[in-house]
């Protein structure tokens, strides 16, 4: 697997549900948000995304979650991308506690999309480069 860099934020009050913890459609957009924060970092952010028609695009999620997220707590997502298949991906993303605890494992299957085409097609290399920002990585894919 190859880990790509932390994504770090504090747990805000709209994250919050009736309970005082982290509401469950908030943890998919967090780690929406970290995925969009590595490739926008990679140089393959909305922008590109717009201007090339072709982006990622989930296929499936997959949440389980360990422990309770609250009110400003710093959060780390760790973000590891597995070994992919013609134009199946996958990433597990981990939210870690301030202590270190997982409080909510992610697990995301995902492939790249052409706007034009209505279709999966193999990942581009330019999108591979913003997903392994390092090179000897991505020659593991």
């Amino acid at each position: 697997m190859i880990q790509a860099p932390d994504y770090k934020f504090l747990v805000r009050e709209h994250h919050l549900d009736t309970f005082g913890h982290v509401n469950n459609a908030a943890y998919f957009e967090l780690f929406e948000e970290a995925r969009w924060e590595i490739l926008t970092l990679g140089g393959y952010g909305l922008v590109e995304v717009q201007k090339r028609r072709q982006g990622p695009v989930v296929l499936e999620a997959h949440l389980k979650f360990k422990k309770e997220l609250k009110l400003r707590e710093e959060i780390t997502i760790k973000t590891e991308f597995m070994p992919y298949e013609g134009k199946i991906m996958r990433v597990v993303q981990r939210m870690h506690k301030p202590n270190g605890d997982i409080a909510c494992e992610g697990l995301y299957v995902f492939g790249f999309f052409d706007l034009e085409a209505r279709k999966l097609i193999p990942p581009s290399a330019d999108w591979l480069k913003a997903l392994f920002t390092d090179s000897s990585a991505e020659d593991q894919y």
